[in-house]
Parts: C-alpha cells; sequence; structure tokens
C-alpha cells in the first residue's frame, strides 16, 4: 500500500520543496496539499517542489468545479503538471469550505464532480476541447502546448452515489475518515459499479485522508489528536455511529460547538465530554499512539489494505521532519 503525506496548505513554497524533498527520499508516494480557502495557491505552492524532485506525485486535496471553472481548472493542472513531468495529480470535490467561503451552494454534486473530471481528462489529451454538459460547457480551448503524461484525476468520495458513480469516469478515489469497515464497504459499491463498467476491481485506486498523530508519548499524540478532532469527518453523522456507541455518539453530538472552540483556541480540552470519551474517538478515528505502539498502527494500515485501500494520505502536524523520518524509516518499508 502506498503512503501519502498530507502537509499544512499554509506553507510557503520553500517549505513544502524542502519537506517534499525528505518525503521523496523516504520513499513516500505523494505530497498533497489541502485547497483550503485562505491558504497559498495549491498549485503554485508546488512548483519549487516539482522542480525539486523526480518522482514524487504532487497535487491539491479537493478542487471543487463550483470555485474553480473545469476549463481554468485544466489550464492549472496541466501547467503543473508540465512543470513536474507527469507527475501532477488533482482531487475534484464537491464543495468544501472556498465555496462555502465564497457564498456557493453545490448542487447536483455527483453530476458536476463528472463533467469536471470529464473535461480535465479531454484537456490532458492535448487535443481541442468542445464539451457540452449540463452544468458545464467549454468551446474554443486547444490545449496544444500540452505533451505530458496526463494527471491523475481523483474524484473525491465519501456519500453512496458518488461512491457508485465515480469509478465509472474518474483515475481513482479518494475518501476521508474513513475506518476500516467503512472503506470496506465502500469498495463493495466501487468494485460493483466497476464490473459493471468492464472495469477490473483490482487495478482501480482507492486512498483515504486519515489524520497521523504518532508521537515519542501517547500523552502527545492524543493532545495533538484532540484538537484537530473536529475536522475529522468521523466525528458528525452518521460517522460518529461508526466509533462509538449511540448514547456516546449523541453526547459528542450534543456537544459539538466543545470540539469547534477546542479547534479554534487549539487546545486539547474538549468541555463537556468525557476524556474516555474523547480518548476513544482520538484511538478509533486516528492514528493516535507512541512511537514505541508503532507496530499497532502499522497493522491497522494492512487492515486498512486488505479491506480495499490502495493508498493511505497522511495528514501530518507538528514536527513534519519527524514524521517524514519515521514513515520512512518504519511504515514505508513495512507496507511495500
Amino acid at each position: 500500500m502506498r503512503i501519502d503525506v498530507i502537509l499544512e496548505s499554509n506553507l510557503p513554497p520553500e517549505r513544502i520543496a524542502e519537506l517534499g524533498v525528505m518525503a521523496e527520499m523516504a520513499g513516500i508516494g505523494a505530497v498533497w496539499v489541502s485547497n483550503m480557502n485562505d491558504a497559498r495557491d495549491p498549485f503554485i505552492n508546488f512548483v519549487e517542489l516539482a522542480r525539486a524532485t523526480k518522482r514524487i506525485r504532487i497535487g491539491p486535496i479537493a478542487v471543487s468545479p463550483f470555485e474553480l471553472h473545469p476549463l481554468k481548472m485544466a489550464g492549472s493542472l496541466l501547467t503543473l503538471n508540465e512543470i513536474a513531468g507527469g507527475r501532477a495529480q488533482i482531487v475534484v470535490g464537491a464543495g468544501g469550505g472556498t465555496a462555502t467561503a465564497m457564498g456557493i451552494r453545490p448542487t447536483r454534486v455527483v453530476r458536476a464532480v463528472r463533467e469536471c473530471v470529464e473535461i480535465l481528462r479531454s484537456a490532458a489529451t492535448g487535443k481541442p476541447v468542445r464539451y457540452q454538459g449540463e452544468m458545464f460547457k467549454v468551446g474554443w480551448y486547444n490545449p496544444s502546448w500540452v505533451r505530458s503524461p496526463p494527471p491523475m484525476i481523483w474524484a473525491g468520495a465519501n456519500g453512496p452515489q458518488m461512491l457508485k458513480a465515480a469509478p465509472r469516469y474518474a483515475d481513482g478515489v479518494m475518501v476521508s475518515d474513513f475506518v476500516i469497515d467503512h472503506v470496506r464497504s465502500a469498495r463493495q459499491v466501487m468494485d460493483a459499479t466497476l464490473n459493471a463498467a468492464g472495469r477490473e476491481p483490482r487495478e482501480f485506486p482507492m486512498n483515504n485522508f486519515w489524520a497521523w498523530h504518532v508521537k515519542p508519548t501517547r500523552e502527545e499524540a492524543e493532545r495533538e489528536a484532540r484538537i484537530w478532532l473536529t475536522v475529522r469527518g468521523t466525528l458528525y453523522p452518521p460517522y460518529i455511529n461508526d466509533v462509538l456507541d449511540a448514547d456516546e455518539a449523541a453526547l459528542v453530538t450534543r456537544n459539538i460547538n466543545a470540539f469547534i472552540r477546542a479547534y479554534n483556541r487549539k487546545t486539547d480540552v474538549i468541555e463537556g465530554v468525557p476524556p474516555e470519551i474523547v480518548s476513544r474517538l482520538a484511538q478509533r478515528c486516528t492514528s493516535a499512539c507512541a512511537v514505541a505502539d508503532l507496530d499497532a498502527e502499522i497493522e491497522r494500515f494492512r487492515e486498512f489494505e486488505r479491506a480495499g485501500l490502495t493508498s493511505i494520505a497522511l495528514r501530518i502536524y507538528e514536527n513534519p521532519e519527524f514524521t517524514i523520518r519515521l514513515l520512512g524509516e518504519r511504515v514505508v518499508p513495512a507496507l511495500a
């Protein structure tokens, strides 16, 4: 199973390049950044890294056609891909924080993502594109300068409709914060679509955005994990039921604002929720442990692979150099 890393999207390009070079040397498969509404441009920010590396893949998670028209998205993606020698990648998603900040309410999201991916794939051929979709139209677009191998175009898919549709047209699917059982059930939905479309399920990539908080001590790991719990999809219905019993899940839902306050204040204190429940959340929906207990996390990743994942994208936080070295020394070789 391929190990990717997701870096902080607010890092400057020279820092992205420094960490990305480390990641390539550690055998990591890809470097991602999240496409945040208040961060640096996720395409331009990769240029220094593209020039400094030879193998590792690079690109943003997730860009929505509601915030950036597919034609302009194609120009940014294919320019980065040219600089990187065909190593660019992208996750196309339906909405997210940027669309919300723009006051946009996405509609017909399954159709929108499909049309966006189809336009990107057409543009990557370097041939003239004329596209008459139900939501997006492209005319007089002739990217004749395109010569690089095509970038990899992932679809961001969490809900059942997107999981069912995306394998028909995307190069791969990325889910977010899925626990093992959820990966297994999602893979069943995807594989049924792949079989119906005449595509080989064993050759179709599936990635999972997953939080990584492995530190020298368990206390350090859980402290960091608790701060960021509110941005974990597993914290919200219906996914909360994958990791807590019904009463505990209801308690977390009633106190969701406490998790949001902790995130905004960058504190690990979650008011109104018993520490043992918060600890279970950290343990079950992230990788939060001491280095001494890393073998258990490696085994969890093997379970992810048996459930159908081909890659896992690890969102890393404080002290990224420590994490990248640890991944290169212990995790990448174990899962190669």
